[in-house]
């Protein structure tokens, strides 16, 4: 089955992408490879939807789910530079950023929520390389960024 036909199957709503907080751009292609910029959790009247340092105000389980919605965001981002999923060859390099609690270590399970949605919406092409690394802050406190190369058509 296709990656536009497995987001159907599995009834996730793609978004737009978010409107850059600075002075960059959502994306750059370079020959076959697409590289996106760190994504958030989605905004609800312009605040993160989620907030707050993993092992103290979310559980590794709530890091999860905010990791697996921001995987739902790249992958509105990717299409919407794209056209289609389809022209997804293969997810290469990620790299998962986690806002942590002091003495928090758990950050490759919380990035496992970005992980497994990839490899349900592609299949063996969605296993990928990684990094999943904890950090004091980041911005507007949201608990996960994610940041992705993809190899394309």
């Amino acid at each position: 089955m296709s990656a536009e036909g497995r987001i159907k199957e599995l009834g996730i709503t793609l978004p737009d992408p978010p409107k850059p907080g600075g002075n960059y751009v959502p994306g750059v292609r370079v020959g076959n490879l697409l590289f996106l910029s760190g994504h958030g959790p989605s905004r609800v009247e312009g605040k993160p939807s989620a907030r707050g340092k993993v092992g103290r105000d979310l559980s590794t389980e709530d890091g999860y789910k905010v990791a697996r919605e921001v995987g739902v965001n790249l992958l509105g981002t990717a299409r919407s530079m794209l056209g289609s999923l389809d022209k997804v060859k293969r997810i290469v390099k990620v790299l998962g950023m986690v806002n942590s609690a002091e003495g928090f270590g758990e950050q490759p399970k919380v990035i496992n929520g970005f992980s497994d949605l990839m490899v349900e919406v592609f299949g063996e092409q969605g296993r990928h390389a990684r990094s999943a690394v904890g950090m004091a802050e980041l911005p507007s406190g949201i608990p996960v960024e994610i940041e992705m190369i993809l190899e394309v058509e």
